[in-house]
């Protein structure tokens, strides 16, 4: 008994020495190394960067009122309240909620997206050509259809006048002879120069114009993708900067079609913002500058000033302005009109863009843009997709408006 004891208490002795010995080891041992921070290593600790750095965007921050020169941007630009966008390398194609992928696809015709359209005017004009002769009630007829259409009293009063002196001069006798013979003038009266003009020396700029929510910030882009397909190396200047939605819109264009944009803070200088895109455009060997305005003003100053301001900065050098885009919603019909007055006398337009020609039946606003204003329709809006602006094509549009006498003209 005394034996067991005795064992016992020596296994105890045993364990108690064993993890005194481990718990001491463990103790001593020394760390395990980890990675030295930076002040060990020499270095200062890291800082957070200020807000507006730039760092990583891509972007030069504009710093007391300037452009602040970057390797990437190149030579500084001059002052103003401008910060420049980069965007390097081929379109590239985005989805989503940002918008249609920019993929090149066939051009839409004419004849199936001016449904609209061709179903009230040429619903008229096949009315006419089941006449067995041409009498007044013809004539009656065929001015309601074109007053409907928003080809305009006073235009369709010239219209149907030159086309009674044709029918008379070529002896016209049939209504379905009579609607050819107004094809016929309605083309001749659409003719212009459909071109967007490139400027022989120095930097091609094209000012854009209209009033707000006619699209013309979205057919800046729709341009630019297709300069950038021609060729063409593209600064886009967001100019509305009355707007600042105008501007992140031409931003997000800016990164689809592979061009740079130059915008400005909120309520900066408009004429500013444009220079200093044809400064950078001159610096980075661009060829074309095209420039967003204002659709609004939310000052005192007047609008069509302050765009004669803009199209002055614009032009000098090295900037040539060749084309002024004036951009009109189709929809609004005679309103477009009265746009179309306002901002000629201001602004000398050169060419109309017209959007959302699609989605009116109101197609005869063409007619009297053309014809009331002498300003060639260069481009049309088709629809939503980057490839629906087209170049506009007289002869095209009127078989797509007037129809072919198949029936189709009813709808």
């Amino acid at each position: 008994m005394t034996l067991i004891i005795v064992l016992i208490a020596v296994a105890v002795v045993l364990v108690a020495v064993t993890g005194l010995y481990l718990v001491t080891n463990r103790r001593a041992a020394p760390p395990a190394p980890t990675s030295a921070g930076p002040e060990e290593k020499g270095g200062a600790p890291d800082r957070e960067l200020p807000e507006g750095s730039g760092a990583g965007a891509g972007a030069a921050a504009p710093v007391s009122g300037e452009v602040a020169p970057t390797e990437r941007d190149g030579p500084a630009l001059v002052s103003g309240p401008a910060v420049v966008v980069e965007e390097e390398g081929p379109p590239a194609p985005v989805g989503g909620e940002e918008g249609p992928a920019v993929v090149e696809e066939a051009p839409p015709r004419l004849r199936d997206r001016l449904g609209r359209a061709r179903s009230l005017l040429g619903g008229y004009l096949t009315s006419v050509r089941s006449r067995d002769r041409i009498d007044e009630s013809t004539w009656e007829e065929l001015e309601e259809g074109l007053i409907l259409a928003d080809v305009g009293a006073v235009v369709t009063a010239e219209l149907l006048d030159d086309l009674r002196a044709t029918a008379r001069r070529d002896g016209i006798d049939s209504p379905s002879a009579l609607v050819e013979a107004l094809k016929a003038e309605l083309k001749r009266r659409l003719a212009g120069d459909p071109e967007l003009h490139m400027a022989d020396q120095g930097t091609t700029v094209w000012l854009f114009v209209g009033v707000n929510g006619v699209g013309k910030t979205t057919t800046i882009g729709k341009l630019g993708l297709d300069q950038v397909r021609a060729g063409h190396k593209v600064v886009m200047a967001a100019g509305d900067t009355f707007r600042a939605a105008a501007a992140d819109q031409l931003e997000m264009w800016s990164e689809r079609v592979g061009a740079t944009v130059v915008r400005g803070g909120e309520g900066a200088d408009p004429g500013a913002v444009v220079f200093d895109a044809v400064q950078h455009a001159a610096a980075r060997d661009a060829d074309l500058v095209l420039a967003d305005t204002a659709g609004r003003l939310h000052t005192k100053t007047n609008l069509m000033e302050e765009l004669k301001k803009v199209r002055r900065v614009a032009e000098r050098p090295p900037g040539v302005v060749t084309e002024v885009l004036l951009v009109i919603d189709a929809t609004t019909g005679q309103n477009g009109l009265i746009q179309a007055r306002q901002f000629t006398s201001a602004v000398g337009v050169t060419g109309v863009v017209l959007t959302k020609l699609d989605g009116t039946a109101k197609g005869g606003i063409v007619v009297a843009i053309r014809s009331e204003l002498g300003i060639p329709i260069k481009r049309v809006g088709l629809g939503e997709g980057p490839d629906d602006l087209v170049a506009f094509d007289p002869d095209e549009f009127v078989e797509a408006l007037v129809g072919d006498g198949d029936g189709d003209g009813a709808g």
